[in-house]
């Protein structure tokens, strides 16, 4: 891996991160929808399973068609993403795909065979399996689903935060030594509780909006109202949930990659009792002074507030740009943090005596001598001592180790903000219900219609600030993105780029044209 820097075309880097964006932002396009709409679908079956009123599975079908035009969909563009690992990220794939594989194996192998065995029930079965098993089918479809997106999330949370493993240096391969570490590692269990109570929230805004439609245009007025129900019940209660895991998340974010939080705060400058920042004028499109220290003009900032967040203690310390890019502070594991320049020496350490050991190895005929045997144990005892910081060997200056703070500013206030809006939105929405008659507010359901986008923006800015905000790293602290690339000329990455851009984009207007029509033509009523 010594020499992959001077191999790799340089443009193959911006290229293969620009498909997998396109592609993963398209994916998740698809994906919360199938997740939100899981539950709706499971909870008014359970009603008509309770009550055996035929309303209620004729509104179950209703919402479970237009699941299953999301589903396929999205099942589409994640095989896709999936391969982009061997063809764009061989490197990566090679060095960590012990590890890396694993849940992904997991999650095609049961949760998608677990979803597209019962979903076939719950489409086709209403008149062969027992309302009771055909109830089943459709709650463990969405149970499959969710299964599934926990296997994915494992796999992007332990590249955010790599445990359970250790490096070979005779393989030169990272392997797992612990699969509940990686599996249950508090940086998973968060992502997870919260992408998908932030499903939900897209899933009630979903329902809620279709029922708006029907309540503008004077028809299916008992089924827009139900479901506006119980998809505001789900809304306000997944937007609850989506503000807890958020604090967390951001809590575990503070102790693993503090970068990252830095970038969320324009923050240049830690210490003591920082202030959570509320709005300040960021530049959108450049790369701030970080190094000046001077914090953007025309901030609001809420006291100690963001020391709470970070260290659950309102003193807490939190450690800025240029204290990371220092060191010298007290991290999270009590250790004293290294300067990101002893990083990049230890880093290029380890790279220079990986490269001995291998060396060694190969010259070694039948078995080591004493001598031998004993400088391969004291190589393997550095690498193992420095190896995480293995990923610095390839860091070349302190801007390579700063995300881009804009991304990362706006993209988490438009996040929150419009997080808290949904809650409002929710809470008025179940006020209106049994205050009024809700399809008297005319300005409630424009609002309905408006806010559905708005809940896909709020989704993907969650997603830029998780992918930004870890750059320069493809694992963080271990694998820099530009070492993790496959050996291929731009121009092949570019082409398929483009392909799949309009493969995406013309999926995704089938789909919305498909969803559209069937929404218009509305609920198949019982006889």
């Amino acid at each position: 891996m010594q020499n992959i820097l001077l191999e790799i075309d340089s443009g193959m880097v911006d290229w293969a991160r620009a498909q997998f964006a396109i592609t993963a932002i398209y994916h998740w396009l698809f994906v919360p929808l199938t997740l939100g709409l899981a539950l709706i679908m499971g909870i008014m079956e359970t009603c008509y399973y309770r009550t055996k009123n035929v309303f209620w599975k004729d509104t179950a079908k209703f919402w479970q068609k237009l699941f299953g035009i999301n589903f396929a969909m999205g099942v589409a563009t994640g095989i896709i993403l999936e391969f982009e690992f061997g063809t764009n990220w061989s490197n990566y794939s090679w060095f960590v795909g012990d590890i890396f594989g694993a849940p992904l194996a997991i999650e095609g192998i049961v949760a998608f065979f677990m979803e597209s065995t019962f979903v076939a029930v719950m489409f086709f079965g209403w008149k062969k399996v027992s309302a009771g098993f055909h109830l089943a089918s459709t709650w463990l479809t969405g149970l499959g689903a969710t299964i599934s997106a926990w296997w994915i999330l494992v796999a992007n949370s332990w590249m955010q935060d790599p445990v359970g493993c250790e490096f070979n240096p005779d393989t030169m391969r990272n392997e797992m030594v612990s699969f509940a570490e990686v599996a249950f590692s508090p940086f998973a269990v968060d992502k997870f509780c919260h992408t998908v109570t932030s499903a939900w929230i897209i899933g009630a805004l979903f329902t809620v909006a279709v029922s708006a439609y029907y309540l503008l245009r004077n028809r299916e007025r008992r089924l827009a109202i139900e479901s506006i129900r119980i998809g505001a019940i789900v809304g306000l209660v997944a937007s609850l949930l989506a503000a807890i895991t958020g604090d967390h998340s951001a809590y575990t974010v503070a102790k693993v990659q503090p970068m990252k939080l830095a970038a969320m705060e324009a923050l240049y400058n830690g210490g003591h009792d920082q202030s959570l920042t509320v709005i300040s004028w960021v530049n959108p499109f450049n790369q701030p002074d970080y190094e000046s220290g001077k914090e953007a003009p025309l901030r609001i900032a809420v006291p100690n507030m963001l020391s709470f967040m970070a260290t659950h203690d309102f003193h807490g310390y939190v450690p800025g740009v240029n204290d990371i890019i220092s060191g010298g502070y007290e991290n999270a594991k009590g250790e004293i943090e290294p300067s990101l320049e002893e990083k990049m020496g230890r880093g290029k350490k380890v790279i220079a005596t990986l490269h001995e050991y291998r060396m060694l190895k190969e010259s070694v005929k039948g078995e080591p001598t004493a001598l031998q045997e004993a400088r391969l144990k004291e190589m393997s005892e550095t690498i193992k001592r420095d190896m995480r910081y293995f990923g610095y060997g390839y860091i070349r200056s302190n801007d390579e180790v700063v995300p881009f703070i804009p991304v990362c500013f706006y993209s988490f206030r438009i996040m929150v903000g419009l997080g808290c809006l949904f809650i409002l939105f929710f809470a008025f929405t179940l006020f209106l219900l049994y205050r009024k008659d809700i399809s008297a507010v005319k300005w409630w359901m424009w609002l309905a219609l408006v806010l559905l986008p708005l809940g896909y923006v709020a989704s993907e800015s969650g997603w830029l600030v998780a992918e930004f905000g870890r750059q320069p790293w493809t694992i963080q602290d271990m694998m820099p993105t530009s070492v993790g690339v496959s050996d291929l000329q731009s121009t092949s990455v570019m082409f398929t780029f483009f392909l799949f851009l309009v493969l995406f984009t013309v999926l995704l207007a089938v789909e919305i044209n498909i969803l559209c029509n069937q929404i218009k033509k509305g609920p198949e009523y019982s006889k």
